[in-house]
């Protein structure tokens, strides 16, 4: 199977890529796996515009090779920092450009199938920030992949990463209970990817938020 993990870190020591490397390993103790992993801040990824809303991508080198990995994928995972309350820009970027293959000719439906993804943020916030403010002002993120027919497998929130007040560095090198609970994730990842793969279906559960979904959206169609 094909796991895609893509880092939205931009520091070369980045607490994001350290946790995405740790839940990778997780994953790498299921057989038969084959990882990849990109990092934004090493891609040049033009700005969104409708002009990009083409299945085909014949242009851009690094959006053609992530467009091209996530279509292959098996299911996919994201490492990303919260600044200010939501993610970076050029995470936002992606995601919208992701629109040119994610969703049908009507723009109105995803494509991606059920495709299992997972999401790792890190912030200078503690815990309690993030699941009373932060989890909320960043969902856009686990929605939109939903809207393209993803299914939402879970997510780890790392807070606290600094070395002090307004010390943004690695710090989550020197958590082994955080790495090791990243792993323990990686691994429970892999088997429901490898379940997917099996079956070309999300799980039961999954299926049925994504009809709730879809039945949401109808809804507010028709109202509109």
């Amino acid at each position: 199977m094909n796991i895609l993990v893509i880092v939205a870190g931009t520091n070369e020591l980045s607490n994001s890529n350290a946790l995405a490397d740790a839940f990778i390993q997780g994953v790498q103790q299921s057989k038969d796996v084959r990882i990849h992993k990109r990092r934004l801040k090493d891609m040049v990824i033009d700005h969104f515009s409708i002009d990009f809303y083409s299945p085909k991508c014949t242009v851009e080198t690094d959006f053609c090779e992530l467009q091209k990995r996530i279509e292959e994928a098996d299911g996919f995972v994201i490492a990303s920092p919260i600044w200010n309350f939501s993610s970076p820009a050029h995470l936002k970027n992606f995601i919208d450009r992701m629109g040119s293959f994610a969703l049908d000719k009507t723009r109105s439906k995803g494509t991606l199938n059920g495709k299992p993804f997972y999401l790792i943020y890190t912030g200078g916030a503690p815990l309690a920030a993030w699941k009373g403010l932060m989890q909320k002002t960043s969902s856009h993120i686990p929605e939109a992949l939903k809207y393209y027919g993803a299914s939402y497998i879970g997510s780890h929130y790392e807070g606290k990463c600094t070395a002090g007040k307004g010390k943004f560095e690695l710090v989550v090198d020197k958590r082994p209970k955080s790495l090791a609970s990243l792993r323990v994730q990686g691994h429970r990842f892999a088997m429901v990817v490898a379940e997917y793969k099996k079956t070309g279906k999300a799980s039961l559960k999954h299926r049925v938020q994504s009809k709730i979904m879809r039945i949401g959206e109808a809804i507010l169609k028709k109202v509109s």
